[in-house]
């Protein structure tokens, strides 16, 4: 394991610090946890943790993003992270596609995959060199040292400032990603997908209390996507929960002489914000 990683694990039980045996990390306490075969550490303790994306759901968003149709936000994300960070962690990482983009920006910096699905963790402990993975959950507390991160993202994903907060360092910053009103607006109204939030600023606001805004980026831009790119889209998401996959044949609007693949355009819109830890009074 990279060693600017490990030293800011911390046992999920006792918050001890661990350390590497073969196959294994332990705290002093004699607390242990397996390094899975396909590269990630599980730290999850504590409370049943929740479910998590699904096999499925993670091939179709590694399908999704991989085709490149969220560079932009990785690139606008990757633009708000300091070069000189070291530590640099994803909340809800997924595969890992935001936290790579993140570390390419920072040269020097060794980067954790947080997240609780095992589908995730598989892909996101590969995802780049200075990268490792550990299944955790944010709800039940990061297994993080107190201020041991430079940069911590938030993309899509659910949000504890109080622990956001804790895991920062006094000179840190926390990127989120949230959908604006008019994000995947078409698919919405087509196929009863998910509303956003109307009052989702209100709600970001109230949880992230303890931070203040550097700086925000909204952007909005069009997807062009196939039948299967819809499909994906979809059933990446909290939708793949709720909706069916939209049929192929009815993903696009075709008729007779249209091509046999055709696109349907679908609007993105996301604000990328940066926040600094709100100093203590």
């Amino acid at each position: 394991m990279i060693d600017t990683v490990l030293a800011a694990l911390r046992c999920p039980v006792c918050h001890e610090p661990l350390h590497q045996t073969e196959g294994s990390l332990r705290c002093p306490r004699g607390h242990s946890f397996d390094r899975a075969r396909q590269g990630y550490v599980h730290l999850g303790a504590g409370r049943k943790l929740p479910e998590g994306d699904t096999t499925e759901m993670v091939a179709a968003r590694s399908a999704f993003l991989q085709a490149g149709h969220y560079q932009l936000v990785r690139t606008t994300v990757a633009g708000f992270v300091p070069s000189s960070a070291a530590l640099i962690a994803d909340a809800g990482a997924g595969t890992g596609y935001y936290l790579a983009g993140a570390l390419d920006a920072a040269p020097e910096a060794a980067g954790i995959a947080l997240d609780v699905a095992k589908p995730a963790l598989r892909r996101a402990a590969r995802v780049h060199p200075r990268a490792e993975a550990v299944l955790a959950d944010v709800w039940a507390g990061l297994p993080l040292a107190d201020g041991c991160l430079d940069v911590l993202l938030n993309v899509f994903a659910p949000r504890n400032g109080a622990e956001f907060r804790r895991v920062l360092r006094p000179t840190g910053l926390l990127v989120v990603v949230t959908p604006l009103p008019q994000h995947l607006a078409e698919l919405r109204q087509r196929y009863g997908l998910l509303d956003v939030d109307p009052d989702k600023a209100g709600r970001l606001a109230a949880t992230l209390s303890e931070f203040t805004l550097v700086e925000a980026e909204e952007l909005t831009f069009a997807l062009q996507l196939t039948p299967d790119e819809v499909r994906a889209l979809v059933g990446m998401g909290p939708n793949a929960f709720h909706s069916a996959a939209p049929d192929a044949d009815a993903a696009a609007d075709t008729d007779t002489t249209a091509p046999a693949v055709a696109t349907v355009t679908v609007t993105a819109a996301v604000r990328v914000a940066a926040y600094a830890p709100t100093p203590p009074r």
